[in-house]
Order: structure tokens, then C-alpha cells, then sequence
């Protein structure tokens, strides 16, 4: 008996664990689309931040639409894992090339803290209550998920 209930204490777990990104994905996608709004209304002010800190102006439109879209991909749960890979590039060359003067605290932590919930949106996919999982049926980067699993074989084998 006492097997039993172990195993509906790990089902219980396994079945929560599916929302866990919810939380993440939806806090991240509006931090990003909090910040993409601003690089898309005011676009000639962006293009000078950029070419003070030696990014190309033209950089501006594209960074604040994937800031916008991909946030919004976040928010709704679909192609997160894509999304989340454009993130992971993104935040790392924030950090390298606009924030690491500064620090880590004032600094860097935000982008050090969207790097790793990407990351971690990465590895789990979007979860539960999400376009991909609750419209689509299935991811759109499936093998994202396949690796993720097969990953999991080889470490409890």
C-alpha cells in the first residue's frame, strides 16, 4: 500500500511540474514586451543608444520587434522554445556589450535573470495552459522536448 501512494505522490508532482513555466513564461514575456515597446515608439532615440555602445543603429527595429513578438509568443505559450533560444542570444549580448561596465547589481542581474528563466523555458517547453499544449496538441520545436527527455533517460539510467 505505502508503494501506491508513493507513486500518486509522484504522479501529483510530475502532473504540477507541467505548470510550473506558466508563472515564468508569463512574468518574462511581459518584462520583454515592457521593454520592445519603447525601442519600437521611439526608434531614432534606440538607434543612438545603440551606435553610443557600438551596435549597429539598424539593430533597433529587429531587437524591439523579437522583444515584442517573442514576449508575446512567451505570454501565450507558443514556439517558447524558439523564442527562448533568440532570448538566451539577445540578453547574453546585453549583458556583454551594454551592461557589463556596469556591474552586477544596477548592472547585469536582469539580463543574468531572463538568461536563466529562457533557459529554463528552454529545457521544459512552454507546460501547461498554453497555445502549444492546450490548441496545437504539441510543440512546434518538437524535438526540444524529445531531447529534454531522452536527457532525463540517460540521468535516471
Amino acid at each position: 500500500m505505502m508503494i501506491h501512494s508513493s507513486n500518486n505522490n509522484r504522479m501529483n508532482i510530475q502532473k504540477l511540474m507541467l505548470y510550473g513555466p506558466l508563472p515564468i513564461r508569463i512574468l518574462a514575456g511581459i518584462l520583454f514586451i515592457a521593454h520592445g515597446i519603447p525601442k519600437l515608439s521611439d526608434p531614432a532615440m534606440t538607434q543612438g543608444f545603440f551606435g553610443n555602445i557600438g551596435l549597429p543603429p539598424e539593430l533597433a527595429i529587429p531587437i524591439g520587434l523579437l522583444e515584442v513578438i517573442g514576449g508575446f509568443a512567451l505570454l501565450v505559450g507558443v514556439v517558447t522554445r524558439i523564442a527562448s533560444i533568440l532570448f538566451i542570444i539577445q540578453m547574453i549580448g546585453a549583458t556583454i556589450l551594454a551592461k557589463s561596465s556596469e556591474g552586477f547589481v544596477g548592472g547585469f542581474e536582469l539580463e543574468l535573470l531572463l538568461i536563466s528563466v529562457a533557459i529554463s523555458l528552454l529545457l521544459t517547453g512552454p507546460g501547461k495552459i498554453s497555445i502549444e499544449y492546450d490548441v496545437l496538441k504539441r510543440e512546434i520545436f518538437p524535438k526540444g522536448k524529445k531531447l529534454v527527455d531522452e536527457i532525463k533517460l540517460k540521468e535516471s539510467g
